[in-house]
């Protein structure tokens, strides 16, 4: 059954050019732009991708989103044989954000000075990493840029679908939390002190359980401000301190211990480390420097710090298996695979190997948390409710003993 696709490509004279065709799948497409002499970009089905609305605005991308569109673009022109400078010109012309477009131009103009592309980039620090730096001045070196070029959209892209899948599981639980937070607080703060009018005869007895309920339901009404106030204070201090050196190592220590979240968290960890240790090693970076450059990317203090033991155990000669097993933050079986990849002479096929397990695992950590939060959230939720709901009924039903 023919499928109508979007495409965008690139003609002869440089000039994007961006349509429809109808074909049975996206390679007769490409089949079908080549014979025609365009280089294709993109084939897809979804039509903002295509670039069929590249002048309307993308509001809210991070840099994140704009260094993979770079990558698969140069990776993809320098496969077609398209030269440096005139890629980078076209995939100016390409992105759809004009202060993205204006640091790729200034990229160009660094590079038709006499830089290489690497020191181009390193000029743009907050757009593009060390890793992916050192990755393009190892691509220069070998003269390999556009197998490098793919190795870092691959990495990219993978890196974002872990962090959009991490993000996107816990946003459900942490909106049930503050949703079962604010229909308490609504019951205690307004709902409850419409039924304590009715409770005010002093000739009614009144249950302990609706006497406690009136109590907790006084207080948040006379010190729920203080408290927000504290609360937000804390909240403050709190992102102050872990900015520190000593706080950030003990905060991401706790996380490390935090149960279920921080067997996700490791493993999360340790899939992004064996990701660019896999991209570094595969593009001939020497290992020490590869480990120093993986240990910038790591979010967790506690994990990245061990990693200096573990360059000093590779600088002696030990190899990477024993002291990164020796160092005690990464799973067990991390040391296990590469232990077979310094045997086989593959490390870096068995880095992503280990990058693949890890990012598997980490999706199911993810899982097993979600699975289990959320229930265990409902039926808090349920029993703090139900309590209210029933500390009022209680009194509702009482009143019949009122003595007369």
């Amino acid at each position: 059954m023919a499928t109508t696709f979007f495409f965008r490509a690139v003609a002869s004279d440089g000039k994007p050019r961006t349509g429809t065709l109808t074909a049975e799948n996206d390679k007769a497409v490409a089949g079908e732009l080549r014979r025609q002499g365009l280089i294709p970009v993109y084939i897809g089905l979804d039509k903002k991708s295509s670039g069929l609305e590249l002048k309307l605005p993308s509001f809210g991308r991070s840099h994140r989103k704009d260094v993979l569109f770079f990558t698969q673009e140069i990776a993809t022109l320098l496969n077609a044989g398209v030269p440096l400078d005139r890629a980078l010109s076209i995939v100016a012309q390409l992105t759809s954000r004009s202060d993205f477009r204006a640091v790729v131009m200034d990229v160009m103009r660094i590079l038709k000075g006499g830089k290489s592309l690497a020191e181009s980039l390193a000029t743009r620090p907050t757009h593009f990493s060390e890793l992916y730096i050192n990755m393009v001045r190892a691509g220069e070196a070998s003269g390999s840029l556009a197998q490098i070029f793919d190795r870092l959209a691959e990495f990219e892209r993978t890196r974002d679908d872990l962090r959009g899948y991490i993000v996107s599981s816990l946003i459900y639980p942490i909106l049930l939390t503050l949703v079962g937070l604010g229909s308490i607080f609504v019951l205690l703060n307004f709902v409850v002190p419409r039924f304590a009018l009715i409770f005010s005869d002093p000739r009614m007895k009144i249950p302990t359980p609706t006497l406690l309920l009136l109590e907790v339901s006084k207080l948040v009404q006379d010190y729920w401000l203080p408290a927000a106030l504290t609360l937000l204070v804390s909240i403050v201090l709190f992102q102050v301190y872990i900015r520190t050196v000593a706080g950030r190592l003990w905060w991401d220590t706790i996380r490390l211990k935090m149960p279920l979240l921080g067997d996700a968290l490791r493993k999360a960890e340790t899939a992004r480390f064996a990701r660019a240790m896999s991209t570094l090693v595969a593009a001939s970076v020497p290992l020490v420097q590869s480990i120093g450059i993986a240990r910038g990317i790591l979010n967790n203090r506690r994990m990245s710090g061990t990693l200096e033991q573990v360059a000093q155990g590779v600088k002696r000669g030990e190899g990477i298996a024993g002291p990164l097993t020796r160092a005690g933050e990464f799973p067990p079986l991390a040391g296990h695979l590469l232990t077979v990849g310094e045997e086989t002479g593959h490390l870096d096929t068995m880095f992503t190997r280990m990058a693949d397990i890890y990012d598997g695992e980490t999706r199911t950590a993810i899982r097993r948390f979600t699975a289990l939060f959320e229930p265990i959230i409902i039926l808090v939720m349920g029993l703090v409710v139900g309590s209210l709901i029933m500390s009022l009924m209680l009194a509702i039903t009482s009143i019949n003993d009122i003595a007369i």
